[in-house]
């Protein structure tokens, strides 16, 4: 047995040692600066939460991520039903079509949603040539055309992530439900739903993580207008060059983050405490 764990901790070792190297020691750098500053080691912190501007970005960012986690929930969870219990060759089908947007850049797709929501865009001319509307709606650079793309470029993480787990739900427990007499919400809310929280969990945290440190969607589609932390921090570091206030942002990013990762952690156990 010490041999096993010992040939097991050298095997993750190199990988450990990498992590630590390049994502723990630099973040943690990026944190200790904001301490080290003449004014103090908050000084930072209360000139961030003192400006009124810097908390309405800081709210709009986290509404933004969970709005996009939520709608992404909702919809990865019933896409990657259909595609577990459809049969082999569909199944792969519809694998490969969830799969596909991934193919292409971020910046492609911001740019095709560019495309779309633009006053003189697909929608807009749509709308207008059968009549709903008489004359094009403002849909770029708002909150909601920023959360559209945000989904759509993260249901497909959803999808993935939740497909194995449903898949892994054997048939006879949903039958043995139904033998016993439960409904078909009874069975989802009571079988289904427990058994897919792990997967629910996984995937929350990366639709969450992934909106709320997003750059460049929300800079294609929100602008100067809707501002996240991701643009506010590439405008303090790149454009003044206040590498203290962009560290500070930095910060608050990973301590928000960590939070959320624990709370939906702790809801998970709460939901089903055998999931986690």
């Amino acid at each position: 047995m010490p041999m096993k764990r010992f040939a097991g901790w050298s095997l993750a070792s190199p990988a450990t040692l990498a992590v630590v190297i390049f994502l723990v020691l630099p973040v943690l750098a990026t944190i200790i600066t904001t301490f080290l500053t003449p004014a103090g080691p908050l000084a930072p912190y209360l000139g961030f939460f003192g400006s009124g501007f810097r908390r309405t970005v800081l709210w709009r960012t986290i509404q933004i991520s969970l709005i996009t986690t939520v709608i992404a929930l909702f919809v990865g969870f019933i896409t990657a039903y259909v595609v577990s219990r459809s049969p082999g060759w569909l199944k792969s089908i519809l694998i490969i079509a969830a799969v596909f947007p991934l193919l292409t850049g971020v910046v492609v797709r911001s740019f095709a949603w560019m495309i779309i929501l633009g006053k003189n865009g697909i929608l807009n001319g749509a709308l207008v040539g059968s009549g709903i509307i008489a004359e094009p709606m403002t849909m770029l650079y708002t909150q909601g055309a920023v959360i559209v793309a945000m989904v759509y470029l993260f249901v497909p993480l959803m999808v993935l992530t939740l497909v194995g787990v449903l898949e892994s739900i054997p048939d006879d427990l949903i039958q043995a439900s139904a033998s016993l007499g439960a409904k078909p919400m009874a069975t989802f809310t009571q079988v289904i739903l427990p058994l897919a929280v792990p997967g629910l969990i996984v995937g929350a945290v990366l639709v969450f993580t992934g909106s709320f440190t997003a750059y460049a969607t929300p800079q294609l589609l929100g602008g100067e207008s809707q501002m996240v932390m991701g643009t506010l921090m590439y405008q303090q570091a790149m454009v003044t060059f206040d590498w203290v206030s962009a560290s500070t942002i930095a910060a608050i990013m990973v301590v928000i983050t960590i939070a959320i990762v624990l709370l939906m952690t702790r809801m998970a156990k709460r939901l089903n405490p055998m999931a986690i």
